[in-house]
């Protein structure tokens, strides 16, 4: 319940959580309802409009004309209307979240396995996913948010209230959108350039490092020449879901959303904590060393970890 009041889903007014749970789970059902077809309309009709489902005035199949066939149901149509040009695009997304979903957290069995529950989850991980790219037309799906979606369902899901647990995809789903709004820009690859996008982000960090430990920063951006896209990017894209065990990212997301000064620049002093703790490692090696250390970044206290962080509050 912490993490629905502190990502905005819930009110700080304790008494307004019943009316606003009840709103917000009839709207996430509406939304599957609505979006969540099976496996489409568009299939249907296609089907019906086929050449084998029209009959001649003797009862034999009969050829569609060319004059009979609109537009928008030709298969070689690439206009925006096409419900050929639609069936396309939610096909490749869906199947998307179909093979991330399958491989989320493959060693955790709340995730993945054969059992009944690890089932529903992937479906609940699935919906969620689907619902968004189709509500978010200009984002969309990107591979990766996966990731992001699991601890939250994960933790609503595990909720000791029942009533809560068994409505832990809609609150996730609602949260999700919360977390997400905040970090939207790092997965439009139209905004990679701008100053909101991923590279600017990057940067931000960049900076961050150079203002505390400038012999660190020098040292990679010149000496061993490690650009920080090539590890950053995940880092924060990601929310640094990959970089530690999932019972530890956990921790680090509590301290990511209870912080003042919001989740991105709490993300980014950790980061930042995260060069700052390996850098005896990072001044004694070289591009390929560096590189394959942040890639695959070692185990790590997460209290000193946080601790670290914490002091690069102010300069």
């Amino acid at each position: 319940m912490v993490w629905k009041v502190l990502l905005g889903y819930l009110p700080a007014d304790h008494s307004l959580w019943s009316l606003e749970l009840a709103k917000k789970r009839s709207q996430y059902k509406q939304f599957k309802e609505e979006l969540l077809v099976n496996p489409s309309e568009i299939a249907r009709r296609l089907e019906e409009s086929s050449p084998e489902n029209h009959q001649s005035d003797t009862g034999s199949p009969r050829f569609l004309s060319r004059s009979e066939i609109s537009h928008g149901e030709h298969p070689l149509s690439i206009g925006k209307t096409s419900i050929w040009n639609q069936f396309f695009q939610e096909t490749e997304v869906v199947e998307q979240i179909d093979r991330d979903v399958m491989r989320t957290h493959p060693d955790i069995h709340f995730f993945s396995g054969d059992s009944a529950f690890a089932k529903s989850n992937q479906e609940a991980l699935r919906s969620i996913l689907i619902v968004y790219a189709k509500l978010n037309p200009g984002i969309r799906y990107v591979q990766g948010m996966n990731e992001i979606l699991a601890p939250l369902y994960y933790i609503f899901k595990s909720d000791p209230s029942e009533e809560n647990a068994v409505s832990a995809e809609a609150d996730t789903f609602f949260c999700f959108v919360e977390l997400l709004s905040g970090f939207r820009d790092n997965f439009v690859q139209q905004l990679d350039n701008s100053v909101v996008g991923i590279r600017a982000t990057i940067t931000r960090l960049s900076q961050l490092l150079k203002d505390h430990d400038e012999e660190l920063w020098r040292h990679l951006e010149f000496t061993s020449k490690v650009n920080p896209q090539f590890y950053a990017f995940r880092w924060i894209t990601l929310l640094l879901t990959q970089e530690f065990t999932f019972t530890d990212s956990l921790i680090i997301w509590d301290t990511l959303l209870s912080d003042p000064d919001g989740p991105q620049e709490t993300l980014l002093r950790v980061c930042c904590a995260m060069l700052i703790i390996v850098r005896k490692r990072l001044l004694a090696s070289d591009f390929t060393s560096n590189l394959k250390l942040l890639q695959n970044y070692p185990s790590t206290n997460i209290s000193h970890l946080l601790y670290v962080a914490n002091k690069l509050r102010a300069l």
